[in-house]
């Protein structure tokens, strides 16, 4: 009797073992701060930490190359006034207001593209495919041609970004739920903006128009530290914020009744995305130009490396701020002393990945 009853305690003791949860989600860290916790993704963050290294390696690489050539670990050491002084001079100068920028505005088409293709629902919404870029440049441009100011293009780009994405947002109905709708009424809109650039141009004096031409290409050549400083800062205020609504649009993915009835407020989730979402992507064409495919592709890598649990705010960022300096480093190297323009690189690697996504991409798949 004694046996038997040993035997029917070990047994339920087995049996309850494996249900017992120890408050650790697989595939999540959990921190613990007194009587709250917070949930990370694993894989999400494991991807953030190695495309930073990749950053901080292209960093270096691009602040040593040039005609002087410097050493990727000196560059980076020169950053914090460490080395020779010519050195200094070269790296905080001369390169770091470049490689700053077209990091940054990297960074900022990235987050900008995944949030509209999450909005969407479509891999292929971003700020080149809806038109975005083409308002931004078109009311760019405009400045440069009527009024000769350095910060004018700045905030004519941010004005024609906001614009578009109002109108496209407006005319096609809402985003969620019509993701190929506000696709193709992007792209009709952003061609009408692209022909009033070239309008423009045509008619501008020829000063004027070559001092405008730059934004048409998407550039990195002598950008100004002012504006530099501003699409930074834009950056650092607009990240944690992206971070916020990409954990919200996680819910927007359903369909609109069941993310109501979750307590997200779906009108305004969406406004505030597409605003958000505008305001990156003036910045970046302020000072950038239309650099085209960064917003296509750096979500993309960020949704890879990431996984699918999460929406890839960080990653994007990231994949973006390296895809950028990568292109404007292969711009000036490949055929120096000759450069090509940052924008013309990324067109030419990312005609081929986007005609590569739609071959290889199964019908009817989503986000």
């Amino acid at each position: 009797m004694d046996r038997l009853s040993m035997t029917s305690t070990s047994a339920a003791h087995d049996i309850s073992a494996p249900t017992a949860f120890n408050g650790r989600p697989a595939g999540l860290w959990v921190l613990s701060f007194g009587r709250f916790s917070l949930l990370l993704d694993r894989r999400a963050w494991l991807a953030s930490l190695l495309l930073l290294l990749a950053t901080i390696v292209l960093v270096g690489l691009s602040l040593g190359s040039g005609t002087v050539k410097i050493a990727p670990f000196d560059a980076l050491a020169a950053l914090f006034n460490q080395g020779e002084t010519k050195t200094i001079f070269i790296v905080r100068d001369l390169r770091l207001t470049r490689v700053l920028g077209g990091g940054m505005a990297g960074a900022a088409l990235g987050m900008a593209g995944c949030l509209l293709q999450t909005l969407s629902r479509n891999r292929l919404a971003n700020p080149d495919t809806i038109g975005i870029d083409n308002a931004a440049t078109a009311f760019a441009v405009a400045s440069v041609v009527a009024v000769s100011t350095t910060l004018a293009p700045s905030a004519m780009a941010l004005t024609g970004a906001i614009t578009m994405l109002s109108l496209t947002f407006a005319l096609s109905g809402g985003a969620g739920t019509r993701g190929y709708r506000f696709l193709i009424t992007g792209l009709g809109l952003g061609s009408i903006c692209g022909a009033a650039t070239n309008l423009m141009l045509a008619r501008a004096p020829i000063d004027a128009a070559n001092t405008a031409f730059p934004w048409t290409v998407g550039s990195l050549n002598n950008r100004s530290g002012v504006v530099v400083t501003l699409l930074a800062w834009g950056v650092v205020v607009m990240l944690p914020l992206a971070v916020i609504v990409g954990k919200r649009l996680n819910l927007v993915r359903l369909p609109d009744a069941v993310a109501q009835s979750l307590g997200v407020r779906v009108n305004r989730l969406r406004l505030f995305t597409i605003l958000l979402a505008g305001s990156l992507t003036g910045l970046a064409v302020a000072v950038a130009g239309p650099v085209g495919m960064i917003g296509l592709a750096a979500p993309e890598l960020g949704r890879r490396l990431a996984g699918p649990r999460t929406v890839p705010i960080v990653p994007a960022a990231l994949a973006g701020a390296c895809f950028t300096m990568l292109a404007d480093l292969l711009g000036r190297t490949l055929f120096s002393p000759t450069e090509i323009p940052v924008g013309i690189v990324t067109a030419l690697v990312g005609g081929p990945y986007l005609l590569w996504f739609l071959l290889r991409t199964p019908r009817g798949k989503q986000l």
